[in-house]
């Protein structure tokens, strides 16, 4: 599980690499959330070597991982997947599977991380309307996460919003903002306008810009507040 596709590349088609190394039917598991395309091209430079390529990607912060709680999208010939099973298990309390197409649980990533920070931003923006109205910030995320607003993705996120807490970095910015840049390529690959997810690459792009580089990505809410001119200062001080 590797931070972005430039470090996949370098591990797997430098030398003395996965590829060169890997012996006949072996199987490359690949946990990083890569672009579409290099997954396309680990599946083919695999398959040309006489080797597998499994697609498994999670779902889950470091916590979850600490606890055998991620969830698992995998993608893979079907021998290769059921040998990795055991694997998947032992790290996961629940694996999904794509069929035999790697490359399709690697949109299915993007896609999912593009849906985290649309939430993160919506909370953001929600956060800082009843924050500039009086309104107690930790009152109204209680209400949201106890009513229609109870998955973990609100409560995770919605808590750290409320607490202003961005470090240490549970998902770094610059990983947020690598994803956000790589769902688009996607979709504009595919001529899926994504307009929401161009929005919140500029939110990226603005946090990163102001100094955000160590913080959460979940960080990008607090540009709704300096919006609302409820943050003074950069939002690398909060």
């Amino acid at each position: 599980m590797l931070s972005d596709d430039s470090a996949v590349e370098g591990v797997v088609f430098g030398d003395a690499g996965v590829i060169s190394s890997l012996g006949k039917g072996g199987i490359h598991i690949s946990s990083s959330t890569i672009s579409v395309a290099l997954s396309e091209r680990l599946a083919a430079g695999h398959a040309a070597s006489g080797q597998r390529f499994v697609a498994a990607p999670v779902f889950g912060r470091p916590d979850a991982a600490a606890a055998a709680m991620l969830f698992i999208v995998v993608a893979g010939a079907p021998d290769a997947v059921d040998a990795c099973m055991p694997l998947f298990e032992a790290i996961g309390q629940k694996t999904f599977r794509f069929g035999e197409n790697p490359p399709d649980v690697n949109l299915v990533k993007l896609s999912g991380n593009f849906l985290i920070t649309s939430v993160i931003e919506a909370l953001g923006e929600a956060m800082a309307l009843v924050g500039k109205a009086g309104l107690d910030q930790h009152q109204y995320f209680d209400f949201l996460t106890s009513t229609l607003f109870v998955a973990p993705v609100y409560k995770t996120y919605g808590g750290l919003i409320a607490d202003k807490k961005f470090e240490p970095a549970g998902f770094a910015a610059p990983l947020g903002f690598k994803d956000n840049r790589l769902v688009l390529a996607a979709a504009e690959t595919l001529r899926v306008p994504l307009p929401l997810a161009s929005l919140i690459y500029n939110r990226f792009l603005t946090l990163l810009a102001h100094g955000g580089e160590s913080l959460d990505w979940s960080a990008i809410s607090q540009l709704a507040a300096e919006d609302a001119g409820q943050v003074a200062r950069p939002v690398r001080g909060v």
